[in-house]
């Protein structure tokens, strides 16, 4: 009866406290353990929070936890978007006995939940008998549980070192007997509970913290995983950075067939490479063919996937999905005898006919790394707003140079073309390869043309530089929205 008093004092939106100047320094009084969206009603990742931001505050209620989920209009409420420093959205933020800290979980429900859990009671609850078992394994579709007789000993510490760590798994660890028993444990050990596949791993070795989270991340994705915005989180922020990628579409007649053959592949390669599809029916994943250079004509079929500093993507001979094939392909891959598949154009066929020329992946180190001549590249995005306003000077540099022996001005649409040994991170980039040299120089000065000519005239040695003065005037690359993987700094 007190909590629903005391939730009456405030405006609520499907169980998600609405807070303004007027009522936000009250409830982080009331409640001590609060967390807080600072939002913007047009922000598209703030929309796709706002369903699983509500789950998580019904989960949370429906479990009677003093925890609380609030979120406030910071486009409406500026004063406490300034007081907490509110630079993007969405900005989320933890506030323990008033004292606010920045919100590092997830962005899924189940991740909101466990984060504050784990930051308000034990990382690793008790678990004192099997119904308790029985029931958070039921609820959630993985479980961590150690079983441990005795919770001081080195192990278990390992153990709960891990559940502190990771915050979107649910954990719990267990010393009964009845519970040993039921589950069939006969020594310390480690279980992974899973809905899916063969419905539980064991780790009966328990050496360190490390070989307990190398256990749950071979062990908590399905052997093969469908790829959505989700299991994104899961994916890419697993320790597993190699993927197998199969793109087809969910609906076709041949879907379980091709699945199943995939699956059929996994088992040999579980802990080391994730296999995922990614679903061609819905309309976001069709990105993610544009970056490997893929046409939906050319589907379905696969590529191999290497995260990392230096990302490599493989591409097969064949897009036949067969075991053999898959097989070959992975061979080959981990055998080293394959190399890594750079994305390019072809060559057109007016590539010279301009005074800026045109590269393209196929041609590049012929023109770019001509040692007889300055070649000054531009690496540009077909969406990049700078580089649109950038394209009538970079066209007057070309026609200042189209009749010099030496000088040659270029372009190349960086989007969907690669080099291995050039990784290029925003738009657009400036690189001269000056003659007589194997290095490229980086331009960052003024974005004009006189600035131009004197750097290419200078063989790269002047021009190049930004002034105090200039700093503020220089265009930082640009993204599409869309691209930015959340709207905050």
């Amino acid at each position: 009866m007190i909590a629903i008093a005391t939730v009456s004092a405030y405006k609520e939106d499907d169980g998600v406290l609405v807070l303004t100047k007027e009522t936000f320094d009250e409830a982080i009084a009331e409640f001590p353990d609060i967390l807080v969206e600072f939002y913007a009603p047009w922000c598209g990742h703030c929309k796709a929070l706002a369903p699983e931001y509500v789950k998580a505050a019904k989960s949370l209620a429906d479990e009677q936890s003093p925890l609380r989920l609030a979120k406030v209009d910071a486009t409406e409420e500026s004063e406490l978007a300034e007081k907490y420093e509110v630079r993007g959205y969405p900005t989320i933020k933890f506030f323990h006995d008033s004292k606010p800290s920045e919100y590092r979980g997830g962005r899924t429900s189940s991740e909101i939940v466990n984060w504050l859990k784990k930051r308000t009671g034990p990382a690793a609850p008790q678990l004192s008998n099997v119904e308790s078992v029985k029931s958070l394994t039921e609820k959630e579709d993985v479980v961590v549980v150690g079983f441990f007789k005795d919770q001081s000993s080195a192990e278990a510490k390992a153990f709960m070192e891990v559940a502190g760590e990771m915050d979107d798994i649910v954990f719990g660890i267990t010393s009964e007997a009845a519970v040993f028993t039921e589950y069939k444990v006969t020594k310390d050990s480690v279980v992974l509970f899973k809905n899916f596949d063969e419905g539980r791993a064991d780790l009966s070795e328990v050496t360190d913290a490390k070989a307990v989270k190398e256990f749950i991340s071979a062990n908590r994705l399905a052997l093969v995983t469908e790829f959505t915005q989700e299991a994104a989180s899961k994916i890419f922020g697993g320790d597993v950075k190699n993927h197998l990628l199969l793109f087809i579409n969910k609906k076709a007649d041949d879907f379980q067939d091709k699945y199943d053959t995939f699956k059929k592949v996994a088992p040999k390669h579980k802990g080391k490479i994730l296999f995922i599809y990614i679903n061609l029916d819905e309309e976001d994943n069709l990105r993610i063919l544009e970056f490997f250079g893929i046409k939906v004509a050319d589907c379905p079929t696969y590529r191999y996937i290497q995260l990392g500093e230096d990302m490599m993507k493989y591409k097969p001979d064949t897009s036949d999905v067969t075991e053999q094939a898959l097989t070959s392909f992975l061979d080959s891959i981990l055998d080293g005898t394959r190399q890594p598949h750079l994305n390019s154009e072809e060559v057109p066929d007016d590539w010279d006919s301009k005074p800026v020329k045109v590269l393209v992946g196929k041609n590049f180190d012929e023109i770019a790394r001509d040692k007889s001549k300055n070649v000054f590249v531009e690496f540009y995005a077909p969406w990049c707003g700078h580089c649109k306003q950038l394209a009538p000077t970079w066209d007057q540099l070309g026609e200042k140079f189209k009749d010099s022996p030496d000088v040659v001005i270029a372009k190349m649409d960086a989007t969907a073309n690669e080099l291995a040994d050039l990784k290029i991170q925003g738009f657009p980039t400036l690189k001269l390869f000056p003659k007589d040299s194997d290095k490229a120089v980086d331009y960052n000065g003024e974005r004009t043309l006189e600035a131009f000519v004197k750097f290419v005239e200078s063989n790269g040695k002047e021009g190049g530089e930004v002034t105090e003065e200039e700093v503020e005037d220089v265009e930082e690359p640009e993204e599409p929205e869309e691209e930015k993987p959340h709207e905050e700094l």
